[in-house]
């Protein structure tokens, strides 16, 4: 059963957005990665926590480009997926900014850019011309 067709203009438009965005929020995240390998003899820049997160925050990148792509592809699977993870990831972006510890400010800042590609990707990815191309499928 194929479960993409074809999208009004106006949920193209900001689907490929959508996508845009999540490709930045990709790029963004594999080079924090690559950052962190070049820094890792400075343990004050490069702790525990920055592998881990930049790990988690790649491979959900990775996973959000995919269900991105779906969803312009018509995917109503792959929105609804780009919708949970996108917006699972701004809480998470949230709540790693806000804390004390143990971030250094280099990631906060990274993640904080990585926080406003995400929120335009769930302005985009639940605005009304998208919400209504889908509510048929």
């Amino acid at each position: 059963m194929n479960t993409t067709t074809a999208l009004p203009a106006t949920a193209q438009v900001a689907l490929d957005r959508t996508r845009l965005l999540v490709a930045c929020y990709l790029a963004l995240s594999l080079l924090t990665l690559g950052a962190a390998a070049l820094l890792h003899s400075d343990h004050a820049a490069v702790n525990d926590a920055v592998w881990v997160r930049g790990s988690i925050v790649a491979l959900t990148s990775i996973l959000m480009f995919a269900f991105a792509t779906r969803a312009a592809q018509g995917s109503k699977g792959g929105l609804v997926r780009l919708r949970i993870v996108s917006a699972i990831m701004l809480v998470a972006i949230v709540v790693i900014v806000s804390l004390p510890d143990p971030f250094p400010l280099w990631l906060k800042v990274e993640q904080a850019v990585c926080g406003v590609l995400l929120l335009g990707v769930c302005v985009l990815a639940n605005g009304r011309a998208v919400r209504e191309a889908f509510s048929e499928r």
